[in-house]
């Protein structure tokens, strides 16, 4: 079995080869999706605890604090320590909740964000599956995460929990327009919605580049709506802790409410990973014309390093807005959205639709 650090093709075709010779095609289709959902699973839990004890250690940075330090070396084992007591922590039942709504909404949310995970491409050959409408795929279903917690708060029979609901569809339903508009201005430039194709199309050059300012204009506006469509700090009204104490999940407990936590953050990862696949080239290495010896030197560096670092970064500038900006009102993230945002979004599609039909795009 070829195993290739740079090109996963073959390695994931051996596999499926291995599996197909020795089970029956059925059987074979089994047991492929059943490595894939376990690794997924996998990489799910392991990226959650790892941005949990990572937002604790950015916001002391900010707030010139040490954060967790006591459970394990620099408080590694801290996200561990809270994830058991969760786990075992009691549900407690609600007397007057919708049952069915009440425990089926954590599940709505974790879903969509494991559908959206699938599309991703990390690297040469390293993706669950890839379509050839991947941007339209994931911009769809990660959306239906506003599904879970509109009925998370309705069900949840409490005042709070159903204004975060509403004001968490609201933001979703206005912010959506401008995360659209973003990711079709590169779907304008690279002429494909396949994740892989628009990757490939930035072998010479990532598009934040390539693209000119209208690009990087669209880079702002996604990362901008995005933070919004998450959910996060300065748009988390939806679990404003000083007004709705938590918000949408206030009567959750438990892994229920393990599950609202950790989808919060993984939502954080897609975002940043759909952010570095569309606009900072995905798993490409860096590479300038003319730089040869560097070009080369970047090139050595393992895909999955470039992916992971980039994503990083994304989810570092994340965690900045989040510790620096105040929360704003529910009025002024939505006139932020429907008053500048979108508007600038549509001109600067008009414009880049200019720049492809004139040519002049690197």
């Amino acid at each position: 079995m070829r195993f290739d650090i740079y090109d996963f093709t073959s390695f994931t075709q051996d596999i499926d080869r291995l599996l197909q010779e020795n089970l029956t095609p059925f059987w074979a289709t089994v047991a492929e999706l059943t490595i894939v959902g376990v690794v997924i699973l996998a990489f799910y839990a392991l990226v959650g605890l790892f941005l949990v004890y990572a937002e604790r250690k950015v916001c002391a940075f900010m707030q010139n604090r040490l954060g967790p330090n006591r459970v394990g070396p620099f408080g590694i084992f801290q996200t561990i320590a809270d994830l058991i007591k969760l786990l075992m922590k009691e549900l407690i039942p609600i007397k007057h909740a919708d049952k069915i709504l009440f425990n089926l909404a954590p599940f709505i949310v974790i879903i969509a964000s494991f559908m959206a995970i699938a599309a991703i491409p990390f690297a040469r050959g390293l993706h669950a599956i890839d379509l050839n409408i991947g941007v339209f795929y994931v911009f769809a279903v990660s959306s239906m995460g506003v599904i879970g917690i509109l009925l998370a708060g309705w069900s949840s029979n409490n005042k709070y929990s159903l204004i975060g609901a509403m004001r968490s569809g609201a933001m979703v339903v206005s912010y959506e327009l401008s995360v659209g508009l973003s990711l079709l201005s590169i779907v304008i430039f690279a002429g494909t919605m396949q994740l892989s194709g628009i990757v490939e199309s930035q072998a010479d050059g990532w598009w934040i580049f390539k693209g000119h300012i209208p690009a990087f204009i669209a880079f702002l506006l996604f990362i901008t709506a995005s933070t919004a469509e998450t959910n996060r700090g300065p748009f988390d009204l939806a679990e404003a802790e000083s007004e709705l104490t938590a918000g949408f999940h206030t009567e959750y407990s438990g892994i229920r409410f393990a599950f609202f936590f950790l989808a919060e953050y993984m939502n954080m990862f897609i975002v940043a990973s759909i952010a570095v696949t569309i606009f900072l080239g995905g798993w490409m290495p860096l590479q300038f014309g003319g730089l040869e010896g560097f070009n080369t030197v970047m090139a050595y560096i393992p895909p999955l390093v470039w992916f992971f670092l980039k994503v990083a970064f994304v989810i570092y500038l994340m965690m900045w807005f989040k510790w620096t900006f105040p929360r704003l009102r529910i009025d002024q993230i939505l006139t932020l959205e429907w008053k500048y945002l979108l508007p600038l979004s549509l001109i600067n599609t008009v414009l880049i639709a200019l720049v492809v039909l004139l040519g002049w795009h690197f």
